[in-house]
């Protein structure tokens, strides 16, 4: 007979608040529908725009009701199905508008695409908003073979994936971030120039033909670097356009869970090729879920930071970065 699953373990929030508000509650599970799968999730990803959203300083779902599920991002295996479209035993990677962070998922089958075979569950988990969004500015700014493209925050999420997928698409990349990014970059290919007073100038510097492109994420002054530096306005992006289009990722209605979909499909395809590559710098148990966010919000994590619902083990690891700042 096959296993039942009747009951989950689910990350949720009773009011609006900091990463504090965060529980890991067993809640009851019901079957999948028609159209509908269970997923086990193995691994499900956290991004800046869940904390927002919690914190209510994005306003976008103010009025929905708590408790609140958390997260967008998952992947993870069909246990059992109410739409043969994906079999038990599938791995997948998926999106929904909240909830993510659970141990089982009931999903409709529109939200999931299936997991390439060389893509690894920890990428897989953080794979949907932030390879969603970065493909979505890229194919709005048409960037292509010719382009000298800026990337601010190029060590994050976003920022690294547009960055990767910029140079892959045939542009030169040039992507601004700390001192301590710095080897990360070069890594992937990106020219990488320092933060702060000059920029213009250095910029110019590794780019004496000029910039095309120019993508911010860091959100301060971008307007105005880019202008200096001679960007067309249609070929700029602001970090409020980046959160613009995280939102029209989240919405649930048909057409912007299809858009989501098909972006992720292209991105998993691309991921599965390599055209990227995807630093998982932080990987923590599910109920580790505050620490977690509470690492994000520090801002100082290259890639993604994503939970896992069944780590080989609990026990926290020191990571590089924590060296090196606490000898700054």
């Amino acid at each position: 007979m096959a296993k039942t699953h009747d009951q989950t373990l689910v990350v949720e929030y009773d009011e609006a608040g900091d990463e504090s508000v965060l529980q890991a509650r067993v809640r009851p599970l019901a079957p999948p529908g028609p159209g509908e799968v269970l997923v086990q999730v193995v691994a499900a990803g956290i991004n800046h725009i869940d904390g927002f959203i919690r914190s209510g300083r994005e306003a976008t779902w103010a009025d929905e009701p708590f408790p609140r599920g958390s997260g967008s991002d998952f992947a993870g295996i069909v246990v059992s199905v109410g739409d043969k479209a994906f079999p038990s035993g599938t791995e997948v990677i998926g999106h929904v508008r909240a909830g993510a962070q659970a141990e089982y998922l009931v999903v409709p089958t529109t939200h999931l695409v299936r997991k390439p075979k060389d893509v690894t569950w920890e990428i897989a988990g953080g794979l949907y908003l932030a390879g969603a969004t970065a493909l979505a500015t890229l194919d709005e700014l048409r960037v292509g073979a010719g382009d000298t493209v800026v990337v601010s925050a190029a060590a994050g999420g976003v920022g690294s994936i547009e960055a990767q997928l910029a140079r892959h698409a045939g542009a030169r990349v040039i992507g601004t971030c700390g001192d301590r990014n710095f080897d990360y970059l070069r890594q992937v290919g990106i020219k990488p120039v320092r933060y702060g007073e000059g920029i213009a100038d250095r910029i110019r510097e590794v780019a004496p033909d000029g910039v095309t492109c120019f993508i911010d994420n860091f959100g301060q002054d971008g307007r105005e670097l880019a202008a200096e530096l001679g960007v067309p306005q249609a070929r700029y992006r602001s970090s409020d356009d980046r959160r613009l289009t995280e939102l029209a990722l989240l919405q649930d209605d048909p057409d912007s869970v299809a858009r989501g979909t098909d972006l992720l499909a292209r991105v998993a395809e691309l991921a599965g090729r390599r055209a990227f590559t995807l630093l998982i710098s932080g990987f923590y148990p599910l109920a580790d879920v505050a620490y977690a966010y509470d690492d994000l919000r520090r801002l100082h994590s290259r890639g993604k930071i994503v939970l896992g619902t069944r780590p080989v083990t609990t026990y926290w690891t020191l990571k590089a970065r924590d060296v090196q700042e606490a000898g700054a």
